[in-house]
């Protein structure tokens, strides 16, 4: 088994400007130590010429309290270099585990701040 380190991104609504209607994510990245428990990928031949790649991976990270409480706004991982959807979350207390979809491309704390 793998061991993994590497931020999840969590994502607040939050409206902005304040009182306009319009709604964004407002990430917060927090680092996490872990298990990679399935590594996998698949790719979906598209008419372009690279297809879409996603993956099947599952990450187990070691949860604090605020993982736990948040779980519900968790947009992503970072792994193998990448920013990976995350598609699925499963408490398994103290731990949590990811499911991880095609690659990321919202926002972020770097693209945001």
């Amino acid at each position: 088994m793998a061991k993994y380190y590497g931020k999840i991104g969590y994502g607040e609504s939050v409206e902005s400007p304040p009182n306009s209607g319009i709604w964004i994510d407002q990430i917060t990245e927090y680092s996490y130590f872990g298990d990679v428990i399935r590594n996998a990928r698949s790719l979906t031949p598209n008419e372009g010429v690279i297809g879409n790649i996603s993956t099947s991976n599952s990450i187990s990270i070691l949860a604090d309290a605020y993982a736990i409480e948040n779980f519900k706004d968790i947009r992503y991982a970072e792994w193998a270099g990448g920013l990976w959807i995350v598609t699925n979350v499963e408490v398994q207390r103290p731990r949590l585990i990811l499911s991880l979809g095609g690659l990321y491309n919202g926002p972020t704390p770097r693209l945001t701040s």
